[in-house]
């Protein structure tokens, strides 16, 4: 079995510091958590990035900021910022990250319902577009799937010469689709031949998940993005936390951690 790749995203678009206060907002902040996290085992840092206040934005130069801060804390990080942003930004909001040239990017792969009223829009013509352009920059996308039919499309602009091939996937649960062994394994038959694979669970099904992947060969998220939470009722002190507690499962099933340059040779991305 392939060493395991640890993805952290250290503090997505949504969670706040009324939710854990150690999420991160500042570029200080933001460089402490992907240290913690990178120290403890990830070898990817899926980025989002805030303003000070906390409030999300997609800003080039903001995202230069943070990358710089982290590249000088963690030389060989993978850093895979992200092109959702948050809910109700633009498309040329969203892509402003995938000007800095990084390795990898997400993509996201469907419309979901995020939440009350809040729709994460993503149109056929968005997906088409952001695939292109990450062909055009050289840039590996993350494909983010939030239920079966996502796999689906990816597929089908994968034919249309708009996703190149093979694929990475991250199959978000706990959202859209429901967070189950059934899901899951339903999810790792429907993908494409040659293809890789994360699994990242919302909330209190995000070390379930995180076993569950470490068992059948994948590769796994975590971080505060996703779930602020140690234990029940036990916040989390740092994204490192959280990756030790997933490198401790790997241990205990006998599989090994990647390295970040271990983890640009199973996904294709040339090593630094």
């Amino acid at each position: 079995m392939e060493k395991l790749i640890i993805t952290a995203a250290i503090c997505g678009a949504e969670v706040t510091k009324e939710n854990n206060p150690n999420v991160p907002y500042t570029v200080e902040e933001i460089g402490r958590e992907a240290e913690s996290a990178y120290k403890a085992g990830a070898s990817i840092i899926h980025l989002h990035v805030r303003e000070d206040d906390g409030t999300p934005t997609q800003n080039k130069a903001r995202f230069k900021a943070c990358i710089d801060e982290i590249k000088r804390r963690c030389p060989d990080v993978i850093i895979q910022p992200s092109t959702g942003g948050a809910v109700g930004m633009s498309d040329e909001e969203r892509l402003q990250p995938t000007e800095l040239g990084p390795e990898m990017a997400t993509l996201d792969c469907g419309t979901l319902n995020f939440g009350g009223d809040e729709i994460f829009v993503n149109t056929e013509n968005t997906i088409k577009n952001f695939g292109k352009i990450m062909i055009e920059r050289g840039i590996k996308p993350e494909i983010e799937v939030f239920d079966k039919g996502m796999i689906d499309y990816a597929i089908k602009y994968a034919k249309e010469g708009y996703i190149k091939k093979p694929m990475h996937f991250d199959f978000v649960l706990g959202v859209q689709m429901a967070a189950t062994a059934r899901d899951l394994a339903f999810m790792v038959d429907s993908i494409p031949e040659g293809s890789t694979w994360t699994v990242a669970g919302v909330g209190r099904h995000e070390f379930p998940m995180a076993a569950m992947g470490i068992a059948m060969g994948g590769h796994v998220r975590v971080g505060f993005e996703d779930n602020v939470y140690l234990s029940k009722g036990v916040l989390a002190k740092s994204n490192g936390e959280l990756v030790e507690k997933v490198v401790r499962i790997a241990n205990e099933l006998g599989r090994k951690v990647a390295t970040p340059d271990e983890a640009r040779e199973i996904l294709g991305l040339k090593s630094i």
